[in-house]
């Protein structure tokens, strides 16, 4: 069964604006996990814009939930804090320091040796570790040669050209999909996904494990407060 985890980077977004503790992303992160979110996300970037590393290590302990960390490997100060918190899973996402939010996966290929250490060193850890790609069945193929348990497929196009058409929206990730799992990939999925495109994906992909979700569902909750949001997002991911 697919699993819903919460990004709550909009929540420290919000917090950050103003100064202050207002709102209270740990009190944010335990109150989603209270709502039924089976999994918090987080994605610390090295300016902290949003999410700083000192929430990851006040959140780390005091959830019950699984703990996802993204962000880009390639930041030194980025996989000491993982390989410190310990978290059950790491997504390795290649954003660079001047992006709005994460625009692109990993070539696989290209990068073979730089993630097959990374996966080396974070499953050495017993974290579970996640590759974070485009619909395209060749960069599964790449990150299973790298040692990765779990693909994330980048749905920023999927939700775009949903509106337009969800049967040729879904296609590449459909196959992409296919490939992961024949690779022995699990597979993750996240970006843009909202409740307008949820559904459609998951009935379409049903073996997808995990949905990351934070921009849509926080910007939902500011019409439906945060409790009613995450049970529309869980029914959306159980409808059959």
């Amino acid at each position: 069964m697919t699993r819903l985890s919460v990004n709550i980077n909009k929540v420290a977004t919000l917090r950050n604006a103003r100064g202050g503790n207002t709102p209270d992303v740990t009190q944010a992160a335990l109150r989603c996990e209270s709502f039924g979110a089976e999994g918090i996300t987080v994605h610390p970037r090295p300016d902290e814009r949003h999410i700083r590393y000192a929430d990851v290590r006040e959140i780390r302990p005091l959830l019950h939930t699984e703990f996802n960390i993204e962000g880009n490997p390639t930041v030194p100060s980025f996989v000491d804090l993982v390989l410190e918190v310990v978290p059950d899973q790491v997504t390795l996402v290649p954003d660079g320091h001047n992006a709005i939010t994460s625009n692109a996966g990993w070539n696989t290929l290209k990068n073979r040796d730089l993630l097959t250490d990374l996966c080396r060193t974070f499953k050495g850890r017993g974290i579970r570790t996640s590759i974070f790609i485009d619909p395209d069945p060749k960069m599964a193929e790449g990150a299973a040669a790298c040692g990765a348990d779990r693909v994330e497929l980048y749905t920023a196009d999927y939700a775009e050209q949903y509106p337009f058409g969800p049967e040729k929206a879904i296609s590449r990730y459909l196959e992409t999909a296919l490939r992961a799992r024949e690779c022995g990939l699990g597979l993750n999925a996240g970006h843009d996904l909202s409740l307008e495109n949820l559904a459609y994906f998951i009935r379409t992909i049903p073996f997808t494990d995990e949905v990351s979700i934070g921009h849509a569902l926080i910007s939902d909750a500011l019409y439906l407060g945060l409790e009613k949001t995450i049970a529309a997002y869980l029914s959306e991911i159980r409808k059959k």
